[in-house]
């Protein structure tokens, strides 16, 4: 029997939590074999390698190395490299049945048009995520992608609705939820036996996490700074972890807020951390303070009160059923909203539905059944 051969797609920190239980759901399929490729667009330690090893996924069978760069450069050499491999990378000359691509990255919208050009289809986990933000480099991913593949795989309801807004048919997209929550869930018990917390010094549901990293939020000394005196004014109430990524630490340096944070006893400054540490760290907090698509959707399972630094959000079932709430970076709104919490008045919200820990299963499902359809 012929096998489905499969490209599975990974390209930034992530794709890996996402693709992760996919590649274990396909086991189960006798008649697939799928081919690991990681384009390098993240390719540091901490944003990479970690979470091969702590999520059990087995290492890339190619890897790109593509590196960073601007959008256009690395888009560029994502779709030459991906091209290639699509061409002559596998040794019996078999070529690729499909492409599966997760997410919104540059590496996620590059290998689909690589792929469509040569007439190979495309799958696209959480196809229909729309914050209408052009400004916004993952929504013009996510747009161009979901235009060219032939299987869109829908993470909830507003999803569908946005595909055919856009003129989809529905034999094109499934809804099949949310795949990050798989990952979450399997992981959970093991993150949460760790030591993280008391490393740290930390009590289950008495501190707050923060992670900024959005341009909007963190590249002028307009938006950056009030955001951190209200950081380090609830630090005093409620301790806060802040795990700070490169280009937020680059900018705090660069505008001179360093000492004020240093300063502040009840915010406690990490590095980046791995999966695990950060699940840890993330699913007993008391409240989240976040740009992070991914812990706007995490939050809304763990039912923690999350403050998104964003003014809008292509995840809006996070604030209409979940526990998410929009505050932009208005430092006024980010007061309200913690203060809220403190005080035991925020709002409650539930997990949406399919948000169960068996999407990749569905997923599986839908490929195989694709396949033998055709």
């Amino acid at each position: 029997m012929t096998k489905l051969r499969l490209a599975c797609v990974v390209g930034a920190r992530p794709n890996f939590m996402k693709m992760a239980p996919i590649l274990k759901a396909f086991e189960a399929h006798q008649g697939v074999e799928t081919v690991l490729v990681h384009t390098g667009q993240h390719y540091d330690k901490n944003l990479s390698d970690v979470f091969f090893e702590e999520l059990d996924m087995r290492r890339p069978d190619i890897t790109l190395e593509v590196g960073s760069g601007k959008h256009g450069q690395q888009t560029a050499r994502v779709i030459e490299r991906f091209e290639e491999v699509l061409e002559n990378a596998t040794d019996d000359g078999r070529p690729f049945d499909r492409v599966l691509v997760v997410g919104d990255v540059n590496s996620t919208m590059a290998t689909t048009i690589a792929a469509v050009k040569l007439g190979i289809p495309v799958a696209h986990v959480e196809a229909g995520l729309r914050s209408f933000d052009r400004t916004m480099p993952e929504e013009i991913n996510r747009i161009l992608t979901d235009a060219i593949a032939d299987l869109l795989l829908v993470s909830d309801p507003a999803g569908m609705d946005n595909l055919r807004n856009e003129g989809h048919s529905e034999d094109e997209m499934v809804l099949v939820g949310n795949v990050m929550i798989d990952t979450l869930k399997q992981l959970l018990p093991q993150a949460q036996s760790r030591d993280t917390l008391a490393r740290y010094g930390l009590t289950p549901g008495s501190y707050g996490l923060v992670t900024l990293h959005r341009p909007a939020n963190v590249d002028t000394a307009e938006s950056l700074g009030p955001l951190l005196d209200v950081l380090i004014e609830t630090s005093k109430s409620l301790p806060l972890v802040f795990p700070i990524h490169p280009r937020t630490k680059q900018r705090i340096e660069r505008f001179g807020f360093a000492k004020k944070l240093e300063s502040a006893k009840g915010l406690l400054q990490l590095g980046p951390a791995g999966y695990l540490d950060f699940l840890a760290l993330s699913s007993q907090s008391k409240v989240t303070v976040t740009d992070s698509g991914g812990l706007q959707e995490e939050s809304t399972v763990l039912g923690i009160p999350c403050l998104t630094a964003r003014p809008n959000t292509e995840r809006p079932i996070t604030v209409t059923e979940g526990t998410s709430t929009l505050v932009g970076n208005d430092a006024n709104l980010l007061r309200n909203g913690l203060q809220a919490v403190l005080e035991g008045i925020y709002k409650t919200g539930k997990c949406p539905e399919l948000w169960d820990g068996h999407a990749a299963k569905r997923i599986a499902k839908e490929i195989v059944e694709k396949a033998d359809a055709s």
